[in-house]
């Protein structure tokens, strides 16, 4: 009889204490590792989904300013101030992020990471990190420049070769190249002090047209890039609408709202009390279509009314810019 008494009597106690634990505010910590348009689209709607939600959140917002060595300290510091969820943006955030809570006490809810297997962020040794990847289809970026250019002859692919999630998607889209013959030049850069050399380098070989997917370093440098490449007439393709909000020249790519959106309810699900290793990573579950009409009068390009069935207008000629509306 007294054991069944203990045994309610602590049944109580533990349900009292989950429940209290339940009624804490939940700590996460957003880090990016530096600032530009498309990881702070990221990063705010992920916020105001997570303030929307009802659920009591703590949200504290890390930025490493483009010191990517300074992510392993700044995410040491946040474990050891304490945190319930991590959720880091771009793949060398979330790559450091699985090295310092490489133990699994913390769940970690990744954010825009182009290829998480080739990242290493997928695995038996993975169980505690998901998220969300802002993966482009190969052909789908092929099929970007032959809306417009249905007589290109030649692909200029422009990446930093520091950033694995860039790297990704220009092998996919020349792989793709490779096996429907089409031609293509490539050029990576160490640094943005490279990029205007590397773009006049892609233009001498005589591109037709110029691709850079989601590569976070080019995306914060997008006026260099534009203004050399306009000069001489070449559009501009990017991965993300952000970019083209920047002065890039058409996308099919990444909804980063969308894409915030995602991760944020994976958050509210971690907070419920699932699991991470019940949630595998998501992609994408549609993608953005759009055109900067304002770049098109810049290199001499008329957008037929055709094309403007398919994507919607982010830049308008007359430069209006319709970026988060």
């Amino acid at each position: 009889m007294y054991q069944r008494i203990i045994a309610i009597v602590l049944a109580i106690a533990l349900l009292l204490t989950s429940a209290a634990a339940l009624a804490d505010p939940i700590r996460v910590a957003i880090v990016q590792p530096l600032t530009h348009t498309s990881l702070n689209q990221i990063r705010d709607t992920i916020v105001s989904r997570l303030e929307a939600s009802g659920v009591d959140f703590t949200i504290s917002l890390y930025n490493a300013e483009g010191d990517s060595a300074s992510l392993p300290t700044i995410l040491a510091n946040i474990r050891n101030e304490g945190v319930d969820i991590l959720v880091p943006i771009a793949t060398n955030t979330a790559q450091s992020a699985k090295t310092v809570f490489e133990d699994g006490d913390i769940p970690v809810v990744f954010a825009a990471v182009s290829d998480p297997v080739a990242a290493g962020l997928t695995g038996d040794d993975s169980f505690f990190i998901t998220g969300v990847s802002n993966n482009i289809p190969a052909g789908e970026i092929v099929k970007l420049i032959s809306d417009f250019q249905p007589e290109y002859k030649k692909i200029g692919f422009l990446y930093t070769s520091s950033e694995t999630n860039s790297v990704s998607t220009i092998n996919a889209a020349k792989a793709y190249c490779d096996a429907n013959g089409i031609v293509y030049e490539e050029v990576s850069i160490a640094n943005l002090s490279e990029l205007q050399t590397a773009v006049e380098t892609l233009i001498s070989r005589g591109v037709d047209a110029l691709y850079t997917g989601n590569d976070n370093s080019i995306a914060s440098a997008m006026s260099t890039y534009t203004d050399v490449a306009y000069e001489y007439g070449i559009p501009v393709y990017c991965g993300a609408d952000s970019m083209v909000a920047d002065g890039g020249f058409a996308t099919i790519g990444v909804d980063y709202v969308q894409l915030g959106g995602q991760v944020a309810d994976i958050v509210i699900r971690l907070a419920s009390g699932e699991k991470p290793e019940n949630i595998p990573y998501e992609t994408l579950s549609d993608y953005a279509r759009f055109v900067n009409l304002q770049a098109a009068g810049r290199i001499g390009m008329e957008v037929t009314p055709e094309i403007l069935e398919k994507y919607n207008v982010l830049v308008e000629a007359d430069g209006t810019n319709h970026f988060g509306e």
